[in-house]
């Protein structure tokens, strides 16, 4: 109660994809309906598919690794952010994220794609401008988070470039740049706040020198 009290919006996308997401794995028929189809969606069928396709995952380690970045992120963020800011970042971020897949896709005929990762990016990238220096333990390493979100850049717009997996790159580098788009529009003062939380983090880290 005490989540759904605080963080009301977090909550209820939290609970509603897990339900969905696992609920799709073993219903065939539901999960086709739901994956986004870029050629039928550049045709302006299926729109719908840009939420849905968001609610829905290809397996339990897909499904884990964005729900376990969501949990860390998304209801310390409503907090910050406020809920209906935390609802518009999430499914803003969930429609914008996917259209360069859309375009880049759109006369690949077997192409499709699923995941929440494009929303989940942006609320990362959305924390990370309150908390830059908040350290986060990467492949057991740590690291401040304003520099694992260059890392994560760098590396979504190379994978994307070269598309050699079936990972969803693109979703991942332009939904953390929506992330950051909206957050600044809708938090006056959050560059210099950012900017002073990095400098005090490097005053800790010389010593105040």
């Amino acid at each position: 109660m005490e989540y759904l009290n605080a963080t009301p919006v977090a909550s209820i996308i939290f609970i509603f994809t897990l339900i969905t997401s696992i609920y799709a794995f073993n219903d065939h028929q539901l999960l086709g309906k739901f994956m986004m189809h870029p050629y039928t969606v550049s045709k302006g069928r299926n729109l719908y598919t840009f939420i849905t396709s968001g609610l829905i995952h290809a397996d339990w380690m897909h499904l884990f690794f964005n729900m376990f970045t969501f949990y860390f992120f998304a209801f310390g963020l409503e907090r910050m952010i406020g809920h209906w800011q935390f609802a518009l970042i999430y499914i803003g971020s969930l429609i914008l994220s996917d259209i360069p897949t859309v375009i880049k896709h759109k006369d690949n005929y077997s192409y499709h794609s699923l995941g929440a990762s494009g929303a989940i990016s942006a609320v990362l990238f959305s924390y990370i401008l309150f908390d830059p220096t908040a350290m986060l333990g990467v492949m057991f390493i740590p690291m401040p988070a304003v520099l694992f979100g260059v890392l994560y850049l760098i590396y979504s717009w190379y994978m994307a470039k070269r598309g050699m997996d079936n990972i969803g790159h693109d979703a991942h580098f332009f939904g953390a740049l929506t992330g950051l788009v909206f957050t600044v529009i809708l938090v006056p003062g959050i560059i210099p706040h950012f900017w002073e939380e990095i400098q005090l983090g490097l005053q800790a880290l010389t010593g105040g020198r």
